[in-house]
């Protein structure tokens, strides 16, 4: 009974909405959205109720939740976060953080531009000539085309030149990377027929040789960039492969899939092999990403010779795939930072971050522990640590970078609630948990964003 009369006092949607608190979100939360945050919080008021609770059912209070869940609901799904973790193509967080330059296209690019548009002859232009140029400047390939992911380009290089042939690949590159996508489900999808060669760990020349016959479409090398087979090995190089391909007359087709521009020297990017010597070795067609270790946005790009990138840019799948007047203003523009090397080692984020100096990031993992011990109870332990930071997105998974962070831990515990409400804030932070201290690793931050952890630390304390 007593239920019944506490249901009854629950306060009606329309004086919700016109309560005071709730009246502060005018003009900056639509009237329909309010609505729906009443709506919700009394829904919830109900359930507790029949489930024996005791919800506070005052007006004042309900109303501060109503404006709470309403400004919730009024956040934009994809919102910038802080990206503390140390994993610098951090696949949760968007991998690659864009350049200046990157941004300032994309921008420019959000009106009218000339996507397929000649300028100069005043008629009808193609988008896939747009950024073509510069690939083939920068590769050293006869000729270039854009899709929109990586996925993109090994389905479209499969779906044009090996639809119904036979694909040889060697058991140990059977690759899987996030989300499933699996080498052998999409050449399923392609219409291509896998042919397996080699055993996961050994794979020789003679084993492709030896599936060489009629049915024969592509001879296909998938770099293992997200995992190693270590130990009892031989792999075939794509010399090799190239080789064997001209003997035959098959195309030669590399996935490369992070798609690095230059060497990372010692810092572990050895193991990587920069896409302008793929292309030397001959192959028809090199994949690889946009958004992982080139630092653009997401994007397939797919480079190669002339007669190979024509099969696919024909391809009846190339409408569906194409990439979008934004992703190739960015593109392009993360580009063209390529031609002086210097300059793209300073001003691509990823590059910046990868070939950070020890010195740089002690530096900063030093000025970092020093603003948050201004700010928060002197019971809490603060101290710069050294530790590792992560290539992340499927690259350079042996790749250890040495790094210096900031180490954050509470005499009572208690640090997984600390993380909690620093990932619930505004912005987001995302940092590690690490033997139950709060590790900040000062190689993912940007310019201004120890502050605004220094801040929300105190907050959370």
């Amino acid at each position: 009974m007593a239920n019944k009369e506490r249901l009854r006092s629950i306060p009606a949607v329309e004086k919700l909405l016109n309560h005071p608190k709730v009246r502060e979100l005018e003009g900056f939360v639509p009237r329909s959205l309010a609505a729906r945050a009443v709506r919700e919080v009394l829904a919830e008021a109900r359930r507790e109720l029949a489930e024996g609770r005791e919800p506070d059912l005052s007006p004042g209070l309900l109303a501060e939740k109503c404006k709470n869940r309403a400004l919730s609901l009024n956040l934009p799904a994809m919102r910038r976060v802080i990206n503390a973790t140390g994993v610098v193509l951090h696949t949760n967080l968007g991998r690659a953080p864009l350049s200046q330059p990157a941004v300032e296209a994309m921008r420019e690019a959000a009106g009218y531009v000339n996507l397929e548009y000649d300028i100069e002859k005043g008629g009808r232009g193609h988008r896939h000539d747009l950024v073509a140029e510069i690939l083939c400047e920068l590769t050293g390939a006869e000729a270039a085309l854009v899709v929109n992911n990586n996925a993109a380009a090994v389905l479209l290089t499969l779906a044009a030149l090996a639809k119904g042939g036979e694909v040889v690949v060697s058991r140990g590159e059977m690759v899987e990377v996030g989300g499933a996508f699996r080498i052998p489900e999409v050449m399923a999808q392609s219409g291509a027929v896998l042919r397996e060669v080699g055993a996961t760990n050994k794979t020789r020349a003679a084993d492709y040789e030896a599936a060489i016959g009629p049915q024969t479409a592509l001879l296909m090398k998938v770099h293992t960039s997200n995992y190693r087979v270590m130990g009892f090995t031989e792999e075939v190089s794509l010399e090799e492969m190239v080789a064997l391909g001209k003997k035959h007359g098959v195309m030669v087709a590399n996935d490369l899939g992070s798609g690095l521009f230059f060497g990372l020297g010692p810092l572990g990017g050895d193991a990587e092999p920069p896409v302008v010597e793929v292309v030397k070795a001959g192959a028809d067609i090199v994949t690889f990403s946009g958004d992982k270790l080139l630092g653009g946005p997401q994007a397939g790009i797919i480079v190669g010779t002339k007669q190979a990138v024509a099969a696919l840019r024909n391809h009846p799948l190339m409408r569906a795939l194409r990439p979008d007047k934004v992703t190739l203003a960015a593109l392009e523009a993360t580009l063209r930072l390529y031609r002086d090397p210097q300059r793209a080692k300073e001003e691509i984020p990823v590059l910046r971050m990868l070939l950070a100096s020890d010195e740089r990031l002690k530096a900063d993992a030093e000025a970092l522990a020093q603003a948050i011990k201004a700010v928060i109870p002197a019971t809490a332990k603060v101290r710069v640590a050294k530790d590792f930071s992560e290539a992340g997105g499927g690259s350079l998974p042996l790749a250890r970078f040495p790094t210096h962070v900031v180490s954050v831990s509470l005499p009572s515990g208690g640090i997984s609630r600390v993380e909690e409400k620093l990932r619930l804030g505004d912005p987001p932070i995302i940092a590690r948990v690490k033997e139950s201290a709060l590790v900040l690793d000062p190689r993912t931050l940007c310019a201004g964003e120890g502050i605004i952890i220094a801040q929300a630390l105190a907050a959370a304390l």
